[in-house]
């Protein structure tokens, strides 16, 4: 899938749009004040290179560990799952792949939900 979808090109543009979208919403800024913006992109780009089963070159700390104390409410994943959903369509990804990738993404909700 990653290479068939443009490989980093596409992913770096795909997050460039979700981080766009996700910083706009106001259900969402929240979570990220006072957060290294860019290498948080960079954490997401190697993220979803993996779920596209693209090079895993992630180097950051497993998912439960970075959200953990982050209180991240489960209305807050599924904005933040639409958002990847719109991001992905704007780059270009047809509605199969992107449903394949979100279902991918969707599938680690109990690692990223921490609030209960």
């Amino acid at each position: 899938m990653y290479e068939r979808l443009g490989g980093h090109d596409t992913v770096k543009v795909a997050v460039a749009v979700f981080y766009t979208r996700v910083l706009a919403d106001p259900l969402l800024a929240p979570y990220f004040e006072g957060i290294d913006l860019a290498r948080l992109r960079s954490h997401q780009a190697a993220f979803l290179s993996v779920a596209m089963e693209g090079p895993d070159v992630f180097a950051g700390r497993p998912l439960s560990e970075a959200h953990a104390g982050l209180e991240v409410a489960g209305e807050a994943f599924d904005a933040m799952i639409e958002h990847l959903e719109f991001a992905l369509v704007d780059v270009g990804v047809d509605a199969g792949d992107v449903a394949e990738l979100v279902s991918r993404v969707r599938s680690f909700r109990d690692l990223v939900v921490t609030a209960r």
